[in-house]
């Protein structure tokens, strides 16, 4: 394919584009929010079923129907989103089996006198060595998640890796971290 035949496919994959966004986002963006509660979560969703349009098209393949196929790509990942644990955070319990420890819940009060100011800062010490213990992954999702604040979709851009990638590798660095801070505060409490 020469160089006009392949501007001319990608001016009207844009165009095609654009006009299933534009006719089909209200529905669309509805039809989600009746099953996602969170709007955050909602907007990601809506903006997921786009991307995957849009890489459907770069990709040569072109959809029939395409508001039935968004609206099928809709429900996948709304059943992915239900499907997939929540990482957490170490503010949040893992699971229900757990004792529901949360990280506030492990650190003493700073204003409980020297001895909880001690064991808070050995156990951020300890937050700090557990860090290091992490896999260099492990490790780079938690800390741009957890402690920069970025979201799994920015760091997805930033990084390429999928947003489930990142979804596993936060889940089992949360999992280390709070068994090596719990694991240290139990033998801190014995003394």
């Amino acid at each position: 394919m020469n160089q006009i035949q392949s501007n001319w496919t990608i001016i009207e994959q844009d165009q095609l584009i654009s006009q299933a966004v534009e006719r089909d986002e209200p529905r669309l963006r509805s039809f989600i929010r009746k099953h996602v509660t969170d709007t955050n979560e909602a907007e990601d969703v809506l903006q997921d079923v786009f991307y995957e349009l849009i890489e459907t098209y770069r990709l040569m393949k072109p959809v029939e129907h395409v508001t039935a196929w968004l609206f099928r790509v809709a429900r996948n990942r709304m059943v992915d989103l239900f499907r997939r644990k929540k990482p957490g955070s170490l503010n949040t319990p893992v699971s229900a089996e757990e004792d529901g420890d949360t990280l506030e819940d492990l650190l003493p009060s700073a204003d409980a006198g020297p001895e909880a100011a001690y064991a808070r800062n050995l156990l951020l010490d300890a937050l700090d060595e557990a860090l290091e213990e992490l896999p260099e992954a492990q490790r780079e999702v938690f800390v741009a998640h957890e402690l920069m604040g970025k979201s799994f979709k920015e760091i997805s851009a930033e990084t390429g890796l999928s947003v489930n990638t990142l979804l596993s590798r936060k889940h089992y660095a949360v999992l280390h971290l709070r068994q090596r801070l719990q694991s240290i505060y139990q033998d801190f409490v014995k003394k």
